[in-house]
């Protein structure tokens, strides 16, 4: 049974950070623009708002990772959640700048807490499951993608602050998620401090700076670029980016069996040399399809990369997985910060965007070569640590073989058939979507049937609003429909177990 507690523990952890996640990254894509819209903040509030954020966050999250190696970390993690989702509430109940700043720093000790006390808790269960950040990775790359949707769709009718409410409510549920199991106990004795683990970790942590400062940098030159080179709209930019977030969700769990058989250098160095001619590639600025292509291959890197680096800093970390996780969030936020702020101080003219381009292709392409001696001077395994036999598993002496308990295996496996499977769940969920959308049409407020027999529409209609409010619920749940069918189709095409 300790099996089937691990992992629902674990499906709790993944649904707890799509949850999270999501609307955190679509507050950050709409928070720039509202303030500056609507609350008529100058771009130095704007600034000025982002930053105390970030400080709040990078102040916040090593004292966070000390939290979390004395307490339980499901209700640190909970903790966080709740501070997010209360940043959400005074967003979109605030008046003016004034207020906002309130919300900022709320966004920025939550997200601190909730992220620290998460990854640590999912480092308990690296030794039962080394691919257990790969699947972290992917559930917030779906959550991103899934919010985006969802919040590109609906913010023509319930406005920039319905979504912001609509961000509340997902970090609601996943506060209430987290706390129902508990952490592993933390033991204090012998567990490495703070200052300690810095020293120790500080190669992998450079590298984890530098990637974030790549990711961020290279993240904010696309928007940019999008927006100003190529002068899309909101929609057009999220439709650029919405395909790399699927790759997010898709792509990790894969990637770790090429992991498993090509090592973790391996795979850090080719991910950031494929990331390096994405960046190199944004100097040409090429049209945004191609853009948009070339943001997907990146993404796989990044998707190959980070949760290779999360493990490496899990394991090297000891008893003190959530200070571990402080150290690597701060690094990470840190690497982040400088990135965005250069990238953002050098796009202003031809040869700035060039330099800004080529400058993210050169530290990659220098991390790529540094990686394994960082990884080495950590002190891990080149490749994952294969899992820990459990308790409904036993050794034949004569074979070497690892044989499954029949009465474990029966009890794991009836648990297992009780939850869901992805392919029943798409079926259930097409035929009630059929059976909804037939009952509408007869109403009259049938999205896609008006879409595809009523005649013809502008792109708002399609994109932004389509009248009435049923109609809006319908455009939103048939694109969701429509990506999450494709999400569940890649899985199973990519469903590969090489291990």
């Amino acid at each position: 049974m300790d099996e089937v507690v691990r992992d629902r523990r674990a499906e709790e952890n993944r649904l707890a950070a799509a949850l999270t996640k999501g609307p955190a990254e679509v507050l950050d894509f709409l928070l720039p623009l509202w303030v500056g819209s609507q609350l008529g903040a100058s771009a130095a509030e704007v600034g000025a708002l982002t930053a105390l954020e970030t400080l709040v966050s990078f102040v916040v999250r090593p004292i966070a990772g000390s939290l979390a190696d004395r307490f339980d970390r499901g209700r640190i993690a909970g903790a966080g959640a709740v501070l997010y989702g209360l940043s959400f509430v005074v967003y979109a109940v605030t008046p003016g700048i004034g207020v906002a700043y309130l919300a900022a720093v709320l966004g920025g000790a939550g997200g601190a807490l909730f992220w620290v006390a998460l990854r640590a808790r999912v480092g308990e269960g690296l030794a039962s499951d080394d691919g257990a950040f790969g699947k972290l990775f992917a559930a917030e790359g779906g959550g991103t993608w899934i919010a985006f949707v969802v919040a590109l769709t609906a913010i023509a009718w319930i406005d920039y602050r319905g979504v912001f409410w609509l961000g509340a409510a997902a970090c609601a549920v996943a506060a209430v998620v987290l706390p129902s199991a508990r952490s592993a106990p933390v033991r204090e004795e012998g567990a490495p401090r703070v200052l300690q683990l810095g020293k120790r970790m500080r190669p992998m942590l450079a590298l984890v700076a530098l990637t974030a400062m790549a990711e961020a940098g290279v993240a904010l030159l696309l928007l940019m670029h999008l927006q100003r080179g190529h002068q899309l709209q909101l929609g057009e930019i999220a439709a650029v980016f919405i395909p790399g977030f699927i790759v997010y969700s898709l792509l990790p769990d894969y990637l770790h069996g090429f992991v498993r058989r090509a090592g973790r250098t391996r795979v850090l160095s080719l991910a950031m040399l494929a990331s390096a001619i994405f960046a190199a590639g944004l100097s040409f600025a090429p049209s945004p399809a191609v853009l948009a292509v070339m943001w997907v291959l990146s993404a796989a890197a990044f998707a190959a990369a980070i949760p290779v680096e999360q493990a490496v800093v899990a394991e090297a970390a000891g008893l003190s997985l959530g200070r571990a996780m402080g150290i690597y969030e701060s690094a990470a936020l840190l690497g982040a910060t400088i990135g965005a702020f250069l990238a953002g101080q050098l796009y202003g003219s031809d040869a700035g965007w060039r330099v800004a381009c080529f400058g993210a292709a050169a530290l990659l392409i220098f991390g790529s070569f540094v990686v394994r001696g960082a990884v080495r001077r950590v002190g891990v395994a080149e490749f994952p640590v294969e899992p820990r036999k459990t308790a409904s598993q036993k050794e034949n002496p004569a074979s070497g073989m690892i044989e499954e308990s029949p009465q474990g295996a029966e009890s794991v496996t009836t648990e297992a058939n009780k939850r869901a499977n992805p392919l029943r769940n798409r079926a259930i969920h097409v035929a009630v979507y059929v059976l909804a959308q037939g009952a509408l049409a007869m109403a009259g407020y049938s999205w896609p049937v008006e879409a595809l027999f009523g005649g013809a529409h502008d792109a708002d209609w399609y994109w932004n609003s389509s009248g009435h409010w049923l109609l809006n619920l319908g455009r939103i749940w048939t694109f969701v429909l429509v990506i999450d069918t494709g999400w569940t189709a890649g899985r199973a095409l990519l469903k590969k177990r090489p291990y």
